[in-house]
């Protein structure tokens, strides 16, 4: 049994170990520092760690302390030598007299004179999940009587917790590849969601959209967004940012129609600890986190007076300070604002103020209401019965021509946003693979465009059916009657008579 004093001395040497191994994030340093403790403590060196590379199936040494540069580079096989054996086997070796173990190799240090000045060795076993995969050697002087059982269970202690260190690095290294995987996944996502492809229309003015999202997108210009609500100024506000070279930095949105004045410049801004009651912590704004990155200011033309100046202030020198604070702060960011407001008649008025208009109105981008860009409407519908039949498992594969009249022909006061909505309510109550005119809202259904009557009698409604069978059989069979009366089980003359009795041209399924 080891003497009380040297017992003292391992357990405060453990303490240390622990010590040294929880103070540093970086393992070769931890490392570094456990072997040099050994050392000092108890006179073993040169001593060092030897971990398994998986690419060559080799030890290699990880730290060392005590060794030469070029002992430092070698490396070991399984199996070669007591390092080698070590790790192979996973259990420790004792080599009291060095000169006399012919396993020996004596390839990482230089041990001369060894008749004069006997060396012993000890190794143990790095230990991971019950699997070995690397060793720590140390060497110590030799001496008469020595506890080689006692050295090698205070090195066994010490090796547990080198391994302990290791798995948590490792673990830890696993889960920042992973978070930077998923990061960079997620980032490619949302450029790809929010890629200029993803904006849908094809109608002459959102091609005018088009050409401004790709003229300015590369710059750090400030962007004002305009159009009235649900027109998709969020999705372009997305596109220029992901399609810029900010890309990879943080975009940030404030809404500032959702936020009361008191909270609107901690939001922005953000406040020092004690700047106001409930304040019990230093806050950073939506400034401080944009830095770097974009800010999109939605709903702009909502911004109090008090706030448009000192909005103007960060427009203008790129600085401001905290609520509460004295510190001013710096920032890099892109401003990009959207509005559905008439800005110049809030100008007018007084309720905009001019200086700000004119910071803001450096890059214009006006998107056009639904109601003015009609070819787009089917191209949208398309787009949304795609995404919501994915969604909610239902099996609607196309919209029928009476539907497709109808929304063409409402006038979407709500624009994209309520075709949106009215789609995904479509394909709630859509049961079939085709979904029809009655499938849609009442709001469409009794709308002066949409052709419909509030109340029909029963021949109208049997009459409003069958043309929606007749034109969607045709739409299928691309115009060709024989085979629309052969998939509606009539004869073509049937439908020929019914064709003229509902007015159905049925050359104009042909394209």
């Amino acid at each position: 049994m080891a003497s009380q004093p040297e017992g003292l001395q391992q357990l405060a040497t453990l303490v240390k170990v622990s010590q040294a191994l929880a103070g540093t994030l970086h393992l070769e340093t931890a490392l570094e520092r456990v072997l040099a403790i050994l050392d000092r403590g108890h006179k073993m060196t040169p001593s060092m760690v030897t971990l398994l590379d998986t690419s060559s199936e080799e030890l290699a040494i990880a730290v060392a302390h005590g060794l030469t540069s070029e002992g430092k580079r070698a490396r070991y096989h399984i199996g070669e030598g007591i390092t080698g054996r070590v790790a192979q086997s996973g259990k420790p070796i004792i080599v009291p007299r060095v000169s006399q173990e012919p396993m020996f190799l004596n390839r990482a240090g230089q041990r001369k004179n060894l008749q004069r000045h006997e060396q012993s060795f000890i190794c143990v076993p790095v230990i991971i999940n019950r699997k070995p995969v690397g060793a720590l050697g140390v060497d110590m002087p030799f001496q008469e009587g020595r506890h080689y059982e006692q050295e090698l269970q205070f090195l066994q202690v010490v090796t547990s917790m080198i391994a302990q260190a290791i798995n948590v690095n490792r673990l830890a290294a696993t889960e920042r590849q992973h978070l930077r995987e998923e990061n960079t996944y997620l980032r490619e996502e949302l450029q790809q969601r929010y890629d200029f492809s993803n904006i849908i229309g094809n109608s002459g003015r959102m091609r005018q959209v088009y050409e401004q999202i790709t003229r300015v997108a590369s710059t750090n210009t400030t962007v004002l967004i305009r159009g009235e609500s649900g027109t998709g100024k969020e999705l372009i506000a997305h596109a220029l940012h992901y399609n810029s070279p900010r890309a990879r930095r943080p975009f940030i949105k404030v809404s500032c129609a959702a936020l009361p004045e008191t909270l609107i410049e901690t939001q922005l801004f953000g406040h020092e600890k004690g700047a106001f009651t409930g304040a019990q912590a230093r806050r950073q704004g939506r400034l401080e986190l944009a830095d770097g990155g974009t800010l999109f200011l939605d709903e702009i033309g909502e911004l109090s007076p008090t706030m448009q100046v000192k909005l103007l202030r960060v427009l203008q020198e790129r600085e401001f300070e905290r609520v509460g604070g004295t510190v001013t702060l710096k920032v890099n960011v892109r401003l990009l604002a959207a509005t559905n407001r008439d800005l110049e008649k809030a100008m007018v008025e007084g309720s905009f103020r001019e200086d700000l208009y004119y910071r803001l109105n450096v890059f214009s981008l006006f998107v056009p209401p639904l109601r003015e860009r009609k070819e787009d409407i089917l191209l949208l519908a398309e787009r949304f019965l795609e995404q919501y039949t994915r969604e909610h498992g239902k099996p609607i594969k196309r919209i029928a021509t009476s539907a497709i009249d109808m929304l063409t022909s409402y006038h979407w006061p709500g624009n994209v946003r309520e075709l949106e909505n009215v789609i995904e309510r479509s394909v709630l109550v859509c049961e079939g693979a085709v979904m029809h005119g009655y499938h849609l809202p009442p709001t469409l259904q009794t709308a002066e465009g949409s052709g419909t009557v509030p109340q029909v009698s029963l021949t109208e409604a049997v009459e409003v059916f069958e043309r929606d069978l007749i034109q969607d059989a045709l739409k299928t069979t691309r115009g060709n009657r024989a085979k629309a009366a052969k998939l509606l089980n009539t004869t073509e003359r049937i439908m020929g008579y019914k064709a003229k009795k509902y007015a159905i041209d049925y050359t104009r399924f042909r394209a």
